[in-house]
């Protein structure tokens, strides 16, 4: 045993005095531990990619979870048990095609002759995902890629509409229907704007795992001058139990009506409210038009004017596929001629929710949703009526906003115009971004 332990250190100490005395040997040795990376993580969906070999598709019309799994050598005993406990979490069959979805499969199982993937990740849209694992058990869960919000700060001179002058900046048109839509569709026609006119806002961008942008978050600030007014506008939450918010002017009045005033964006109107319309092919009879259609592309969302109960969607005679919505006691409005109606009759839907699209059925000559509206039972032209004002901001609420306003509006004003020269990197305002952790 003792010349065993002498043989053992007698070879050691012969190795560590071989190492000094062969310096070049210790030399390239360290330049082997100096070349040695570590590999960089590319992660996504909670794994690191460098670990397995990944396949990316999208889901193909008539595609189905099994047929896919299927494909890439699952069999149906395991791709049935997947199913029954993944259920819970997520229903199998709703796979939309055009949506993307990723296999992983283990770096060792490539080199078998019918390789089999352990894990599948879909993705319905640009940030939610559904994982289903099942190398040893099966686990499903559902999951939210990081989102980044970067609050930034553009300027705008109408030369002649709000979409050309953000396309000629290389901004979001989503600003512009932002703008036509949440903040001042009740005090600016964004069809008839004027050259000169011009705007500020101060808005959010968004961004899934921080470099795919998914346009404009929200609007927390405008400033639009038009027709010689100048209209400030400020984002502001007034019941947060119920996550309303409305847009209020610098002395605290909502710039919302109860109504909007198109069901459509950025529409003409192609035919009017008229009780003594004269119809050619009718032989010049009254035949009045108790609605106001507004001409749009086939497939154009179709939104709900105000909050209201859906009491009416189906598709009859010359009205073609419709939706119908009482607003209140007094108001009904009904949303002719669609493509596609997206609610049914006991939804409750808010000013603004898309309802359906916009089609040729029924009675129609043309692509247009027929807008008609109701009031005490009685069909009205919604353009000569006096329609509410959304409800005030309480006195409570008021000494809070002018508070909460007041170093915004300063910021808003201490933002100059560039006359000449397009927004670019250099001089939008750019914030500290904010991770939303989900």
């Amino acid at each position: 045993m003792q010349l065993k332990r002498l043989i053992t250190f007698a070879i050691i100490m012969t190795s560590i005095y071989a190492c000094k005395d062969d310096s070049s040997a210790v030399k390239e040795y360290e330049n082997e531990i100096a070349e040695i990376v570590e590999e960089e993580k590319i992660l996504e969906f909670g794994f690191d990619l460098n670990n397995y070999v990944v396949k990316r598709d999208t889901i193909k019309s008539g595609d189905s979870f099994g047929e896919i799994l299927e494909r890439n050598n699952v069999g149906y005993p395991t791709i049935f048990n997947i199913a029954e406990k993944a259920k819970d979490t997520f229903d199998i069959r709703k796979l939309h095609p055009g949506k993307p979805y990723t296999l992983l499969f283990s770096k060792e199982s490539v080199n078998d002759s019918l390789p089999h993937p352990e894990t599948f990740i879909y993705q319905p849209d640009q940030e939610k995902y559904v994982v289903i694992k099942f190398k040893d058990s099966i686990h499903a869960y559902t999951s939210k890629k990081p989102i980044t919000y970067v609050e930034k700060t553009a300027t705008g001179i109408i030369e002649s509409s709000i979409s050309k002058t953000l396309e000629e900046k290389g901004l979001s048109q989503r600003l512009a229907y932002k703008m036509a839509d949440d903040i001042y569709a009740w005090t600016i026609d964004f069809r008839r704007l004027q050259k000169g006119d011009r705007f500020k806002v101060i808005y959010t961008d968004k961004y899934i795992d921080d470099s795919i942008y998914a346009g404009v978050h929200n609007v927390k600030a405008a400033y639009f001058e038009h027709n010689g007014d100048s209209l400030y506008a400020f984002e502001f939450e007034t019941d947060s139990v119920k996550g309303i918010i409305d847009y209020f002017n610098e002395d605290a009045k909502n710039l919302r009506r109860a109504f909007l005033k198109a069901p459509v964006q950025f529409s003409r109107i192609s035919s009017r409210y008229n009780l003594k319309r004269r119809i050619a092919v009718y032989g010049y009879k009254v035949r009045p038009h108790k609605g106001t259609d507004f001409a749009a592309p086939i497939g154009t969302p179709i939104m709900a004017t105000a909050n209201g109960t859906v009491i009416e969607s189906t598709r009859r005679g010359g009205n073609g596929k419709y939706v119908k919505i009482r607003h209140n006691d007094t108001y009904t409005t009904q949303y002719l001629h669609m493509s596609k109606r997206l609610v049914k009759k006991g939804d409750f839907v808010k000013q603004g929710d898309i309802i359906g699209k916009v089609g040729m059925t029924g009675n129609t000559g043309g692509p247009h949703v027929c807008y008609r509206f109701w009031k005490n039972g009685k069909q009205v032209d919604p353009f000569k009526q006096k329609l509410p004002e959304a409800k005030p901001i309480s006195d409570s609420l008021k000494v809070k906003y002018l508070e909460y306003i007041a170093p915004i509006k300063q910021r808003l004003d201490n933002i100059f115009f560039l006359e000449a020269e397009p927004i670019n990197p250099e001089n939008t305002i750019t914030e500290s971004p904010i991770t939303d952790i989900q």
